[in-house]
């Protein structure tokens, strides 16, 4: 549950060269992606938040990890995995 931690500072998104905003996002979708009760709308969640950070024109994660490095509550980049893991689950059953 280190995920629930992040305070939504955005120093992970000023670190990335691509102004990815994966590293909260997945922050997010973790947090509640690993409690029982988050299971009902994890699939809508992952798609509406993707959908939502590229409506916006956030790039995508190059894995430099500059945004692991910045985040001053050590939130993993493992978390983006986990949001593809939730995103291509969520699309696959579409």
């Amino acid at each position: 549950m280190d995920a629930a931690s992040c305070i939504g500072c955005g120093a992970c998104v000023a670190a990335c060269k691509n102004g990815s905003a994966m590293l909260f996002v997945s922050a997010k979708v973790s947090q509640l992606a690993l409690l029982p009760q988050g299971q009902v709308e994890a699939a809508r969640r992952a798609k509406a938040m993707l959908s939502k950070m590229d409506e916006l024109g956030f790039g995508n994660c190059t894995n430099t990890r500059a945004c692991e490095a910045e985040c001053p509550k050590c939130i993993s980049i493992s978390n983006i995995a986990r949001l593809n893991r939730e995103f291509i689950t969520a699309k696959l059953k579409d």
